[in-house]
């Protein structure tokens, strides 16, 4: 399973209202520099989050993007979910999917089931406020 760069983005951005947080609108034009993303890229990321009801937004003078709720109130998995749809990493596990022929003696059906709990859990522990907490950065950019 590999993580879009949506997704990446989506967390970067989610990070960025977080850190920047002073009760008004941060501007598009600030997240993309500051975060060195196209703001034409960010717009499709920031109409999703918005439609989805994890920020709200501002047009016009003063304007822009904040989070509607505590940085602790969003989990890794609630945004990832916007971006990536399912987390499910084979398609029988999908949401609405019609069950297999061979689920009744699939033999790799349990792990599959046992990874994607593993998936869902592991996101979903992890809050936005949990990675602005953890300062180290690693190695590697997302």
């Amino acid at each position: 399973m590999m993580i879009s760069t949506k997704g990446r983005y989506a967390l970067r951005v989610m990070i960025d209202l977080a850190e920047h947080n002073s009760g008004g609108y941060v501007p598009l034009a600030d997240i993309a520099e500051r975060q060195e993303i196209s703001e034409k890229y960010l717009e499709s990321i920031v109409s999703m989050l918005s439609k989805k009801g994890l920020v709200d937004a501002l047009r016009g003078k003063g304007g822009g993007y904040r989070l509607n709720r505590a940085p602790d109130q969003y989990t890794v998995a609630d945004i990832l979910y916007v971006t990536e749809g399912s987390m499910a990493p084979v398609a029988c596990l999908e949401p609405g999917a019609k069950t297999c022929d061979r689920a009744a003696y699939c033999r790799t059906l349990d792990m599959w089931k046992r990874l994607y709990e593993l998936i869902t859990q592991f996101f979903s522990g992890i809050t936005i406020a949990d990675l602005i907490a953890d300062k180290s950065g690693g190695d590697f950019v997302i």
